[in-house]
């Protein structure tokens, strides 16, 4: 037997990667969001932007958002979508997997309705790849003593 050397990634990168991944099924015209909820290292469960099952796809029948001429981080209920971080809490609830005491690695800054829910549910860090502009959101999180971690 040879002994190699392989590069595996730390447990971050390895996370990250995944929730690339998982943003890459998104539906959303204007940002592809992946999330992965995860507890001693094991994933619970994984969300990405898009409309609800059983919905036309905004890939099909175009972004109301746009349309309207909506702002990014401006009135978030006038959206046919779920955010990916609302889709994994929802996809953990539906299989009975409690996610308190966990983490959750998502590829944009959670915004104010995701970070509330991300503080009841029992999230303990948040991990994000990228920044997102919503002061309020930063401030909960903070008072909630739930950490913004952008490595």
């Amino acid at each position: 037997m040879s002994s190699k050397s392989t590069s595996r990634p730390d447990w971050q990168t390895y996370f990250f990667q995944i929730a690339r991944l998982v943003a890459s099924r998104s539906t959303c015209l204007r940002r592809q969001v992946g999330a992965v909820i995860v507890k001693d290292n094991r994933i619970l469960s994984t969300g990405y932007n898009g409309t609800p099952a059983g919905i036309t796809h905004c890939l099909e029948r175009g972004c109301i958002r746009t349309e309207r001429n909506i702002p990014s981080g401006e009135r978030h209920e006038l959206c046919r979508g779920l955010h990916a971080e609302q889709n994994a809490i929802i996809q953990a609830a539906y299989h009975g997997v409690s996610i308190n005491g966990a983490d959750i690695y998502c590829t944009n800054q959670p915004c104010i309705i995701c970070s509330k829910m991300l503080i009841n549910a029992g999230i303990r860090k948040i991990y994000i790849s990228d920044s997102y502009p919503d002061e309020l959101a930063e401030e909960m999180l903070k008072e909630a003593n739930i950490p913004l971690i952008c490595p």
